[in-house]
């Protein structure tokens, strides 16, 4: 994974769409960033960004994802492994459905994707430092870097979809006190049954990430 590193940009995801959609660069690739002005985070909101936490989109080609991977699973078989790449290093971290990053009750940073042509753009905000009022940070000190490393390292494994959610299903009973949003309504998780592909059912309605 090619790495390009910026002191400061509005928003490594809109960066690195616009660098694939002009030609600039060949995935599989990856912008990160110090600080992150005006990112994007869930529902099109924005995510703030403090200075020294992490800010990173990464470009993969859709011939180099595993083949049992389909789209709508992406955001948490991405969030998944850099939940386990957290936890090789000591961090407790846990994964609200479908791919927020948390620290007991508290949000420290999430996972959107987007479909760029043939390539899946993924986009990770995870405070690593510093905290927002409301949102809580990473348990664990580790240098970016070193983060970067082990994270894309364990992507190049290419574990297949099936292993991953194995896992991740492990900890699905940790969503049952908290809510999603869906169709501008806030939903209890507390009901939901966690489905093979990654959506869950809430009162027979399947809902999938739109992340």
């Amino acid at each position: 994974m090619q790495i390009l590193s910026l002191e400061s940009i509005d928003s490594t995801q809109k960066y690195l769409k616009e660098l694939i959609a002009q030609g600039r660069v060949t995935p599989p690739y990856a912008v990160v960033a110090s600080i992150q002005t005006s990112g994007v985070g869930s529902r099109d909101n924005v995510w703030q960004g403090e200075e020294n936490n992490l800010f990173l989109s990464f470009a993969i080609p859709l011939s180099d994802l595993p083949q049992d991977l389909k789209l709508e699973s992406a955001s948490i078989y991405f969030s998944h492994i850099m939940k386990e790449t957290l936890e090789e290093f000591g961090s407790k971290v846990w994964l609200k459905w479908p791919n927020d990053f948390y620290i007991n009750d508290k949000k420290i940073g999430g996972m959107i994707t987007n479909l760029v042509g043939e390539c899946i753009v993924c986009g990770i905000g995870l405070n690593l430092q510093n905290a927002p009022d409301g949102f809580d940070k990473l348990d664990i000190s580790i240098k970016r870097e070193k983060l970067l490393e082990s994270y894309f390292s364990n992507i190049e494994k290419k574990s297949l979809w099936k292993q991953v959610f194995s896992k991740y299903k492990l900890e699905f009973y940790k969503n049952q006190n908290f809510y999603t949003h869906e169709k501008n309504l806030i939903i209890s998780l507390g009901e939901a049954a966690l489905q093979g592909d990654g959506s869950i059912v809430i009162n027979g309605e399947r809902i999938y990430s739109r992340r």
